[in-house]
C-alpha cells in the first residue's frame, strides 16, 4: 500500500507543479515583483518570475514605467530569457535592448531560433548586430546573416534556417534513425521535408504519419497533399494569407533556383496576420500603426496630428455646405435640431460598410470577380436601412414638431444619406485599393466627407424646396 501512496504523492506533486507553471500575471504578482525591485532583492525578483511564461514576463515589462523597467532589468538582466525579448512589443523591446548589457543580450539571443534572432537583430544598431553575431557559433551566424540579406517583410526574413530535410527516396526507418542520431535538430518542427538531389523540396511528411508508418515504407507514399513552397522574396503578408487559406502548419522556403533555404511555421505566419489586422484597425482610426501605450506623450500626439488635421479640413468642407443654407436654418430651427441625427446615422452607416470592405480586401475575400455583386449588396442594405430609419424619423419628427412636410423631408434625406453612405463605404476603399493606396489608411476621411456632404445637402436642400 505504501507504493501507491508514494505514487499518489508524486502525482499530486506533478499536478501542483503544473498548476504553478500555469500561474499567470495578476496584480498581486506584479506588485510583489515591483516591491522586490524597489528593495533591490534580485533573488526575490527571480523567484517571482520563475513560474511565469515568457509572454507573461513580457506583459509585465510592458506594463511598468520606464524607470521601473530600468530598475527591473538591472536586477534580472542575467536571467532574462531570449523568448521574453521575442514576445515584447517592438517599441518596448528597443528600450529593453538598449538597457541590457551587451553580454546579457548576446546570451539571451544565442539560444533562439534563427527567425527570432533575425526579428531582434533588425531593431539593433550595426555595431550591436556585429557584436551579437560574433558571439554566435559559425553555422548559426551564417544562417542569421543569410536571412538578414533578404528584403524586409519578406519570407526570407520570416523563415528559420533550421530545417529537417531528407532525400526523397528514403524510407520511414531511415528518416527516424537520422533524426535520432542528429543533435542539431530544431526544438520544434512539424514536417520532414523531402528534397531531390539538387536540394529542391518535393513534398513533406507530418511527424504523426511518419511515426505511425512501418519502417520499410517509402516517405514518398506519405507526402501531404497540402504541400506548398514559397520563394524567399515573397512578401510576408502573402505568406500569412497562404497559411490561413490552406490551413498550413509549416511551409518550405526556396531561393530563386528552387533550393530549400528555410521553413516558416504557423506561429510566425499568425503573428504576421495579427500585426496586419492591428495595423488596419489603427490606420482606420487615423493612428500610427507603430504606436503603443508605452510611447511618449509627444510622439503619440505627433502621430495623431496629421489625420486629425485632415479630418478638420473635411469638416470645414462639410460646414461650407451648411453655410449655403443659413437662411433656411434661421427660418426653421427644427432643421438645426435634426441635422446632427442625419449626419450621425450617415457616418455610422458609412463606417459599417467601410469596415466590411477593408476587412474583405485584407483577407482577399473582395476580388475583381465579386466586386460588383458586393457593391450592389451594400447599396441594397443601405437602401433598406434608409427606408426603415426614414420612416422611424418621419414619425418622430411629425410628433415632435407637428409639421407633416418636415416628416417627409427627414424620411427622404435619411434614405438618401444611408444609401449613399453604404455605397461610398464600399466603393471608396475598392477605388483606393486599385490605386495602390492603403484603404485602411485613407478611406475614413473620404467616406466621412461624402456622407456628411450628401446628408447635409439632401436634408437642407429638400427642406428649402419643400418647406420654405
Amino acid at each position: 500500500m505504501a507504493e501507491p501512496e508514494h505514487g499518489a504523492r508524486q502525482e499530486t506533486g506533478v499536478l501542483e507543479a503544473e498548476e504553478q507553471s500555469r500561474e499567470g500575471l495578476d496584480n498581486e504578482r506584479i506588485q510583489a515583483i515591483l516591491d522586490a525591485v524597489e528593495a533591490g532583492d534580485a533573488p526575490a525578483v527571480i523567484a517571482e518570475l520563475e513560474p511565469l511564461h515568457a509572454a507573461d514576463i513580457a506583459d509585465f515589462i510592458e506594463q511598468i514605467s520606464s524607470q521601473q523597467r530600468r530598475a527591473f532589468l538591472a536586477l534580472s538582466a542575467d536571467q532574462l530569457d531570449g523568448d521574453v525579448l521575442s514576445e515584447l512589443e517592438e517599441g518596448v523591446r528597443e528600450e529593453v535592448i538598449e538597457a541590457l548589457p551587451r553580454e546579457a543580450l548576446a546570451e539571451a539571443v544565442r539560444e533562439l531560433d534563427t527567425d527570432d534572432v533575425v526579428d531582434i537583430l533588425e531593431d539593433l544598431e550595426d555595431i550591436d548586430q556585429a557584436y551579437i553575431l560574433e558571439t554566435m557559433e559559425s553555422d548559426d551566424r551564417a544562417a542569421v546573416e543569410s536571412s538578414l540579406a533578404w528584403p524586409e517583410h519578406s519570407a526570407g526574413r520570416l523563415m528559420q534556417s533550421e530545417t529537417v530535410a531528407v532525400p526523397q527516396d528514403w524510407t520511414v526507418g531511415a528518416a527516424i534513425d537520422f533524426m535520432r542520431t542528429e543533435d542539431w535538430l530544431p526544438d520544434q518542427f512539424y514536417h520532414v521535408i523531402l528534397v531531390d538531389e539538387r536540394h529542391r523540396p518535393s513534398g513533406y511528411v507530418t511527424l504523426g504519419r511518419l511515426l505511425s508508418a512501418r519502417r520499410a515504407m517509402a516517405l514518398s507514399e506519405l507526402v501531404e497533399e497540402s504541400f506548398l513552397s514559397v520563394e524567399a522574396t515573397e512578401e510576408e503578408e502573402e505568406v500569412a494569407h497562404l497559411f490561413n487559406k490552406y490551413h498550413l502548419i509549416s511551409m518550405p522556403v526556396v531561393d530563386q533556383s528552387g533550393r530549400l533555404v528555410g521553413v516558416i511555421t504557423i506561429d510566425d505566419a499568425m503573428a504576421v496576420l495579427d500585426d496586419e489586422h492591428e495595423e488596419d484597425m489603427l490606420r482606420m482610426a487615423g493612428v500610427n500603426e507603430e504606436s503603443s501605450l508605452s510611447d511618449r506623450i509627444i510622439d503619440t500626439a505627433k502621430g495623431r496630428f496629421l489625420w486629425l488635421f485632415i479630418n478638420l479640413i473635411t469638416a470645414i468642407f462639410a460646414s461650407l455646405v451648411i453655410a449655403q443654407f443659413e437662411d433656411e436654418i434661421s427660418a426653421l430651427v427644427a432643421l438645426a435640431v435634426l441635422m446632427p441625427i442625419v449626419a450621425s446615422m450617415g457616418g455610422n452607416a458609412g463606417t459599417q460598410s467601410m469596415t466590411v470592405a477593408v476587412r474583405a480586401l485584407a483577407t482577399r475575400e473582395l476580388t475583381g470577380q465579386n466586386t460588383r455583386r458586393v457593391i450592389w449588396r451594400e447599396l441594397a442594405v443601405g437602401m433598406i436601412n434608409g427606408s426603415a430609419f426614414g420612416l422611424i424619423m418621419a414619425v418622430v419628427a411629425g410628433f415632435w414638431f407637428g409639421l407633416p412636410m418636415l416628416a417627409v423631408v427627414i424620411a427622404l434625406s435619411m434614405f438618401a444619406t444611408l444609401a449613399s453612405a453604404a455605397l461610398s463605404g464600399i466603393v471608396l476603399p475598392v477605388m483606393l485599393d486599385k490605386m495602390k493606396v492603403d484603404p485602411a489608411l485613407a478611406s475614413g476621411p473620404f467616406v466621412t466627407t461624402v456622407t456628411d456632404v450628401v446628408g447635409f445637402f439632401a436634408f437642407l436642400g429638400l427642406a428649402s424646396v419643400m418647406l420654405l
